[in-house]
């Protein structure tokens, strides 16, 4: 099975990408996460992505378009995959699909996680993510929280600000949110309410599938 996971920053795509990914067996590809960790470990492709990423703004298609078609043509990807982050607009959803023409592979379902823009910016405002584990937890007034897996104290990403994440929103609005519509003409989109509880959002998504 092959899934791509929409929905604006904040509405839990990554931990509903891990859901599935358990469910079925398959890997969870995740441009934000290895865009992370190539910034963490200060790559030239990790250099040049991290003005981007700190301003919340999209990273150039050419600087992410390679290591994605290497994570979906590698044999841990042979029984599908789930993309989480990519694409990102209709530049690099036309991208794909000719990649996957090439692959003989085609996207089965598309589920668009729906949440609300104050809701988003109340999760990331309040949100901390572990140094170690990369667990996402919400943090405590203070900033002071611990992960809840391995203790560590929580850590805020640099562009988890109100400004950064009005940005990201505006960003999101004129690139990203057209892909809903270019998958529901393809009729494989499934639309979520990413408001309701976590268990809820998991329950109904992989009930879509």
């Amino acid at each position: 099975m092959i899934a791509i996971l929409l929905g604006p920053p904040g509405a839990g795509k990554g931990t509903q990408a891990q859901k599935i990914a358990e469910k079925f067996k398959i890997p969870h590809i995740s441009t934000g996460d290895i865009l992370r960790k190539e910034i963490k470990t200060g790559s030239q492709l990790g250099n040049k992505a991290r003005e981007y990423v700190e301003t919340g703004k999209l990273v150039p298609d050419e600087l992410i378009i390679e290591i994605i078609e290497l994570q979906i043509s590698g044999p841990e990807a042979s029984r599908g995959f789930i993309l989480d982050g990519f694409p990102r607009n209709l530049a690099q959803a036309r991208m794909l699909e000719n990649r996957f023409k090439a692959l003989s592979l085609s996207v089965d379902k598309v589920i668009n996680i729906d949440v609300g823009r104050q809701e988003v910016i109340s999760r990331l405002t309040s949100r901390g993510i572990c140094p170690d584990c990369r667990q996402v937890s919400t943090m405590e007034e203070g900033g002071q929280s611990k992960c809840p897996d391995c203790g560590q104290k929580l850590i805020k990403r640099k562009d988890d600000n109100v400004e950064v994440i009005e940005k990201r929103l505006d960003v999101y609005s004129q690139q990203t949110e057209p892909l809903i519509n270019y998958y529901r003409d393809r009729d494989i989109l499934v639309d979520i309410d990413g408001e309701a509880s976590l268990s809820e959002v998991t329950e109904r998504i992989l009930g879509s599938l």
